[in-house]
């Protein structure tokens, strides 16, 4: 029981950092253009050696942007939340009970997570200026599909789970 336990926090921390890493990180978007050093940009910057905000990012034409920065963010928060909810009810739950709010919040983070995805891969060119549409997807965006399903999972693991001795 203690290996299975251990696994799902590591599991669990896993999509955490995950989750941070692909918020956080400055590669949803990757413009390489020959002999010029390539642009990132994620969800508040586009960076090469300097970084400057994503033009029009706080006005209504990004509003696609917007919402994909707050359900990422929301999506974070609610995999930590779930993380020290599993804890307090590991050691306040009776035996024999799951950990049905715990798999909830989890889940509403994998929900935000996909939701975030699909409109990033919907409507990135919506708030990209024309210099770099023509990119491809990076490794934030990907690290934030991968989230996806381990946060899923993750959620699906805690309503199956019951607490025992």
């Amino acid at each position: 029981m203690l290996i299975i336990l251990a696994f799902i926090l590591l599991f669990h921390l896993a999509s955490a950092v995950l989750l941070f890493v692909a918020t956080i990180h400055n590669a949803w978007w990757v413009v390489s253009a020959a002999g010029r050093e390539p642009i990132f940009s994620d969800l508040w910057y586009s960076c090469n050696s300097t970084c400057y905000p994503i033009s029009n990012s706080h006005t209504a034409d990004a509003a696609y942007l917007q919402a994909v920065q707050a359900t990422m963010i929301l999506a974070t928060i609610l995999c930590v939340i779930s993380f020290f909810v599993f804890i307090l009810q590991l050691f306040r739950i009776k035996q024999g009970e799951r950990f049905i709010f715990t798999a909830i919040i989890q889940l509403f983070a994998s929900l935000c997570v996909m939701v975030a995805a699909s409109i990033y891969t919907a409507e990135n060119k919506s708030f990209h200026v024309t210099s770099l549409q023509e990119g491809s997807y990076g490794s934030s965006y990907i690290l934030a599909w991968v989230s996806f399903p381990m946060t899923f999972i993750s959620g699906l693991m805690y309503l199956v789970l019951r607490k025992r001795k």
